[in-house]
């Protein structure tokens, strides 16, 4: 018989993160979010101004990269996303114990 899965196991949060390629904040933030062992999707949005808007709109105006949102809801750039891993804080956000 195979193993079922825990009714208890929380569903991965929806994570995706806005970027240009060479950007380095971007890649410290995937970084991040890579050792953590977090799914995302990408945007990357290199050289397209219909996609910055998209994504600036979704930010509340905040234009600068990379802008990443959890469930939907806009967390900010590489700076608060690494502060909230410091504070304890991004686990419960991802839906993890911590």
């Amino acid at each position: 018989m195979a193993p079922e899965a825990s009714t208890d196991a929380l569903p991965a949060a929806k994570v995706e993160i806005y970027t240009w390629r060479f950007c380095p904040f971007c890649i410290r933030a995937k970084n991040l979010l890579d050792r953590k062992g977090v799914a995302y999707t990408e945007y990357g949005i290199d050289g397209d101004d219909e996609a910055r808007r998209t994504m600036t709109l979704r930010a509340d105006g905040r234009s600068s990269l990379p802008q990443i949102f959890i469930e939907d809801q806009g967390i900010g750039g590489c700076d608060e996303l690494h502060a909230l891993e410091r504070r304890g804080q991004l686990d419960p956000l991802l839906g993890r114990q911590g």
